[in-house]
């Protein structure tokens, strides 16, 4: 029996590519690949790839331009690309880089497997489609027992927003969500694979409309009803979400399902309706407080984060304190905030920007005050109590690490029968990234 071949995954940006590795790691099962974490070993190096921050592309070319000793040490070692920067760039990557082999975007991965049958043969392969057909139909079933007891499940994928900033709607397609059954016989599948929490993913996840088992649509809050009632799912998350998408069901959700954890993450990229307008967010500063009112009436613990974009073309001074002032009215327990920065093919890139330094300067200001929101949300936390699913070993002897209920880090000692176990703690100090509890 040959020896299995080893693949390394490098996977940049959000948690829908950390699904999709998965997943593209399974397809390539298949084909009598094994998973190693080090690049050294590997018989194929695949690069899925993120477009939405700056200089994406050119991380990607740097880092295939590091490959190039292992490659020559190594010929028959096998290089891929993809994500969105396979599907934004295409064959511009095999003329820049032609040591790489196949480039595939995000929506063709599950024809991976044939794209390697084609390398293998001493092809070049590409395919950066946009194809009708469900790829999920095409993956195989998960088979490996997971070591997590979290994991991301992909409900939704693409987007017709069109924010003027964002590149998705050009690198992940239309808004597509996935039928209720399967959705929920993968979520079954996970948990009886030893998984406690799921987190549901999408471009805009809360925007789910999928065929259900009745006939009927489904929106995101009916989805996570059906999941409440898989037994041994203990905690449901979602992510990434839209104020535009945020339903009268969906907020309800968050004030009566008990599994359905107190973290919200509701970008807002500006506070000021001017700007908000100009990138086509299509909802004004007022309308998402509204709903963090709505939101917090009926869960009164809700952790909150956001996206902030600072410097966005013809931002102002007055613009950027409205988002100050919105960040106040809010208060946040964590936030991702960041210079804006073109994304070729996008409205906003025809734009003249803010001066640098300009940008730089207010986008300090920010984060010094997202950083002291965050600080106060774990000063709160001392003295009160929470559960904490258990993930893995801490650093120190006999000390586990996992999150809270608000997402937070959490270590504390505990016995380790206790991982993959969901804990109740009373919180005994805090940090600005992680809190220190003891079991009750």
């Amino acid at each position: 029996m040959p020896a299995p071949k080893k693949l390394h995954i490098k996977t940049y940006g959000c948690q829908m590519n950390v699904y999709d590795s998965e997943r593209m790691a399974e397809a390539m099962g298949g084909q009598g690949y094994e998973m190693t974490d080090c690049p050294e070993e590997a018989d194929m190096i695949l690069l899925n790839t993120c477009h939405i921050r700056e200089k994406a592309a050119e991380k990607v070319y740097s880092d295939l331009g590091r490959l190039k000793p292992l490659r020559e040490a190594k010929p028959d070692l096998k290089i891929g690309v993809a994500g969105c920067v396979a599907q934004a760039e295409g064959a511009e990557i095999m003329a820049r880089q032609p040591m790489v082999d196949l480039v595939v975007g995000p929506q063709t991965y599950h024809r991976l497997p044939a794209m390697m049958e084609r390398v293998e043969a001493g092809e070049k392969a590409l395919d950066t489609d946009m194809p009708e057909e469900d790829k999920f139909d095409h993956l195989p079933k998960l088979r490996t027992p997971t070591a997590r007891p979290t994991a991301f499940l992909t409900v939704q994928e693409g987007c017709d927003k069109f924010c003027a900033f964002c590149v998705v709607p050009y690198t992940r397609g239309a808004e597509v969500s996935r039928p209720v059954e399967r959705l929920l016989r993968e979520a079954r599948d996970l948990v009886a694979r030893g998984v406690k929490e799921i987190t549901l993913l999408g471009q805009n996840v809360n925007g789910y409309h999928g065929e259900g088992p009745d006939g009927r649509t489904w929106s995101l809050a009916d989805l996570i009803w059906a999941l409440d009632g898989i037994e041994g799912l203990e905690r449901i998350r979602f992510t990434t979400s839209h104020p535009n998408d945020m339903t009268d069901d969906l907020i309800e959700a968050h004030g009566t399902c008990a599994k359905l954890m107190p973290y919200l993450h509701l970008p807002v990229q500006s506070g000021s309706d001017r700007i908000l307008k100009a990138m086509n967010r299509k909802h004004t500063a007022e309308d998402y407080v509204a709903i963090i009112d709505r939101l917090r009436a009926l869960r009164p613990d809700l952790a909150l984060s956001g996206d902030f974009i600072v410097g966005f073309p013809g931002e102002m001074e007055e613009d950027f304190e409205a988002t100050m002032a919105l960040v106040r009215r809010v208060g946040y327990a964590a936030a991702y905030s960041f210079r804006y920065s073109a994304r070729p093919g996008t409205p906003a890139a025809e734009k003249p920007d803010v001066p640098m330094d300009v940008a730089v300067e207010r986008l300090h200001r920010l984060q010094a005050l997202i950083t002291d929101q965050q600080r106060a949300a774990q000063d709160a936390m001392v003295g009160r109590e929470t559960t904490v699913l258990f993930e893995k070993a801490g650093r120190k002897p006999g000390q586990l690490v996992g999150k809270s209920e608000h997402l937070q880090a959490v270590h504390a000692e505990a016995p380790e029968a206790l991982l993959g176990e969901v804990a109740r703690v009373r919180i005994v100090a805090a940090k600005t990234n992680s809190l220190e509890a003891v079991l009750i």
